[in-house]
């Protein structure tokens, strides 16, 4: 944990009891602080008691009393409209601000210009955030991670000289971190997302480049507008920035993909960093883009070619996105299930020429449609969910399709089809392009399904 000592002798209110948020809680009481929590969940509320903070319903609290609001980053700040506890705290002139801005402080007060690697983007920043986590490790160094992947912020270890933090922060997050000042930015893309919590996509965008204004060394994807323009305005700033690309091959300075091949260009000259090609952990020009990204954030030791390339053959990927889960004779099994959007969904189909397509669930705006230019490299696509009846609609006689409802039909499906086909290698690709919600809790546990069922047929049993 890291001891907020920056809030000793404060008066802190904190809203929002889950993961973050109560460690949030604990560990400003560690440091000194006292401490008022209070979450609307009475389970969350209970949990908080029986840890020994002080439990007080803010909206009958005195909120001169307090120094700080430390929000939880779910907790709407500006859209649809402000969270009741907003209007309070700015009622009262209370600063709002939440988990990473208290890492920031307790950086500047105990470990200024120890090494922090903080990471955005509307897709990717969870791979990436893993890559560079895993090639700092490579090279020997103590690295922590955490931040909207895996462990709340101040839960890790305290921020040190000799320990390289790797933190993945989400809009929500940097919309309440006004001091983020990380030695390394990066912003991967910027793609519409969320907009129902930040009301334009010039807010959006506003909030993302806030990661990158103020770090020491800024990386920035630049194969859309919105980044690219922000990449544009830190250069013009003096800023020191390195700009990294898939689309195109020949910017004068940066990181890019270029058929497999990673290559460093400076001074409009190439130089090879690494060959992507056969990295099953790797696959596809989105994870090209992230590999770019990772390397360019390892600042001088992204010189060392031989630890890179050793760095990214050895890294196995995250699960539920491109994981693959195993073979049975010819054809390879691909959970992508973290794919719950038609964006997400594209990145997987364009990783592989063939595939039988498991695809479905609760759809988003827009449901497949968008993906119609790839709709040639499905072979035939096993619909699960809610949104098979729509999905029907849009594929029409473009492809061969089965309604089987439920993964537990989908999966024998696809492997029967693909075992009988003529390719050398099909592909049975669960990339929903949906949300979970119709029939599991998350992402996650659709992909763990996804994974048991094939592995029940990889042992030639029945999962029940």
């Amino acid at each position: 944990m890291t001891p907020v000592t920056s809030f000793n002798g404060k008066h802190a209110a904190v809203f929002g009891l889950g993961g973050s948020g109560f460690v949030t809680a604990q560990a400003l009481v560690a440091g000194g602080a006292r401490v008022t929590v209070w979450d609307d969940n009475e389970h969350a509320r209970e949990k908080a008691r029986a840890a020994g903070l002080r439990i007080e319903n803010l909206a009958l609290a005195d909120w001169r009393n307090f120094a700080s609001l430390v929000l939880s980053p779910g907790v709407p700040l500006t859209h649809p409209s402000p969270h009741w506890t907003v209007l309070k705290a700015r009622q009262a002139g209370v600063e709002i601000i939440g988990d990473i801005e208290l890492f920031c402080r307790e950086r500047q007060k105990i470990a200024p210009g120890s090494p922090f690697v903080a990471i955005t983007g509307t897709n990717g920043k969870s791979t990436t955030t893993a890559l560079i986590a895993h090639l700092f490790r490579s090279f020997g160094f103590a690295v922590e991670v955490g931040g909207n992947i895996g462990s709340p912020i101040l839960a890790l270890a305290p921020p040190a000289q000799e320990c390289v933090h790797v933190i993945e922060c989400s809009s929500f997050q940097i919309a309440l971190a006004p001091s983020l000042n990380p030695s390394v930015g990066v912003l991967l893309n910027i793609t519409p997302d969320h907009l129902d919590r930040h009301g334009t996509m010039e807010n959006y965008a506003a909030i993302k480049a806030k990661l990158v204004e103020n770090a020491d060394l800024a990386v920035i994807g630049i194969d859309d507008g919105l980044t690219s323009g922000i990449a544009g305005e830190l250069m013009k700033a003096g800023r020191k920035t390195v700009c990294v690309s898939v689309t195109n091959t020949m910017i004068e300075d940066g990181i890019v993909l270029d058929g497999g091949r990673l290559m460093r260009r400076s001074g409009g000259r190439s130089t090879r960093i690494a060959v992507l090609a056969g990295i099953a952990s790797l696959r596809g020009e989105h994870n090209g883009q992230n590999a770019a990204a990772a390397i360019a954030a390892l600042g001088p030791r992204g010189f060392d070619l031989e630890r890179v390339a050793q760095g990214l053959r050895s890294f196995p990927g995250l699960p539920h996105r491109l994981e693959e889960v195993g073979r049975k004779g010819k054809v390879l099994f691909i959970n992508d299930s973290k794919a719950t959007n038609a964006d997400a969904a594209e990145k997987a189909l364009r990783s592989f020429d063939k595939m039988f397509w498991i695809v479905g669930g609760r759809a988003k705006e827009g449901g497949i449609e968008p993906l119609r230019a790839l709709f040639g490299k499905v072979v035939k696509a096993y619909l699960i969910g809610e949104a098979s009846e729509v999905f029907v609609q849009t594929i029409g006689d473009s492809f061969p399709y089965e309604s089987c409802g439920t993964l537990e039909g989908a999966v024998p499906a696809a492997a029967r089809d693909a075992l009988a086909s003529q390719l050398a290698e099909p592909v049975v690709l669960l990339s929903p392009a949906c949300a979970s919600f119709d029939q599991f809790p998350d992402f996650e546990k659709r992909g763990d399904r996804f994974r048991e069922l094939v592995e029940a047929l990889l042992a030639g049993k029945k999962s029940g």
